[in-house]
């Protein structure tokens, strides 16, 4: 019996956490759909000043700071549900993150794709936006790393949006997913804008955010589905 009932309140929560996920889900797959009709109509350097013609003061140090969050603060953001005693979330987020930099890595090191500032080196008639202060890489572009770290991490955030969603519904049948939804859209809207400030940065072209993103969204997804039982503890 208690089992039984187990089951049926685990299924509940999913069905009312997977609101949460599918405003999250969708509004993605329309990002990428987008993205990918871009790359498929131009060529990539084109693309890239297409993306990256417009640059101001305010733009270049907000960008250039933006980008560093990928570098370690979010790493230390994930160790807050610790606070909440909440450390599956965190364990979670560990290991999306080693997943997801493996497989940057391997893909890094498979393909050895040039940088932007290599590709440009080929092209003198063009001048490659850069901001002040920013170090160039040259090698290993594709995917973006950093962009798959911003993803993994919002999209993590986005499980315990739903988790939470779900505790306040099971206090409050009438509780409204209105505002989750729209907190699940700007937690999407931030890890597109880190991805966004590796293409400002010329540090990487929308061909390698766009991988690192799917890396960024796939892997904590499928963390979760394999690991839901040990991850939404009662």
């Amino acid at each position: 019996m208690y089992y039984s009932e187990y089951v049926c309140t685990f299924a509940a929560k999913i069905i009312l956490m997977k609101k949460i996920f599918s405003v999250y889900v969708i509004a993605y797959i329309g990002l990428l759909a987008v993205v990918l009709g871009l790359l498929y109509e131009y060529p990539k350097v084109e693309l890239h000043l297409m993306l990256n013609s417009y640059h101001t003061p305010i733009e270049d140090t907000f960008f250039k700071y933006y980008s560093m969050l990928a570098e370690w603060p979010l790493y230390i953001l994930a160790l807050t549900p610790l606070l909440w005693k909440k450390k599956e979330f965190t364990i979670f987020y560990a290991i999306c993150e080693v997943s997801g930099g493996v497989v940057v890595q391997l893909l890094k090191h498979l393909f050895q794709a040039p940088r932007p500032i290599m590709v440009f080196e080929n092209h003198p008639d063009l001048v490659l936006p850069l901001v002040d202060g920013v170090s160039l890489h040259h090698s290993n572009s594709f995917p973006s790393g950093h962009t798959s770290t911003f993803f993994i991490f919002f999209t993590c955030c986005t499980v315990i949006l739903a988790h939470y969603y779900y505790q306040k519904a099971k206090e409050n049948s009438s509780h409204t997913w209105i505002v989750y939804g729209l907190s699940a859209l700007l937690l999407l809207a931030l890890a597109t804008l880190g991805g966004y400030s590796r293409i400002y940065l010329s540090q990487h072209f929308l061909s390698d955010v766009c991988v690192g993103s799917i890396i960024g969204f796939t892997i904590p997804f499928l963390v979760f589905y394999f690991g839901r039982n040990k991850i939404l503890k009662f």
